[in-house]
């Protein structure tokens, strides 16, 4: 199988996992967010989620439960280096580019919208 179709079908697997977490447990979407970045940081703790990021590239590092899976990566890497320190700073220092860009955004479309209410 094409490393493309590959990608497309793990992400698709892991948008339909979470879409029928919402549907099934009728909860909102906000928790099923940090769920899904809570089991990606645990599946990655736990050395599962890197053999899956490996395997599908894109289509599971790109979803929420990726976004998880950097954040322990860096944790650990960086607390080889530094220690201590490195579990607080290793996280952010390996999703910086994610969070910025979401920082960013968010505050673009509090500067462009009208919100009501």
């Amino acid at each position: 199988m094409e490393k493309v179709a590959i990608a497309f079908v793990v992400g698709g697997l892991l948008c339909v996992i979470a879409q029928l977490v919402v549907d099934l447990a009728e909860t909102n979407p906000a928790n099923v967010m940090v769920l899904s970045v809570s089991v990606g940081a645990v599946l990655s703790g736990l050395g599962i989620y890197g053999p899956l990021a490996k395997f599908a590239g894109a289509g599971a590092s790109i979803p929420l439960t990726g976004f998880g899976h950097s954040l322990v990566q860096g944790m650990l890497e960086d607390a080889g280096l530094t220690g201590l320190a490195g579990i607080l700073s290793g996280g952010l220092r390996a999703t910086a580019i994610g969070l910025t860009t979401a920082i960013l955004f968010g505050c673009l479309m509090a500067v462009v919208s009208n919100p009501k209410g």
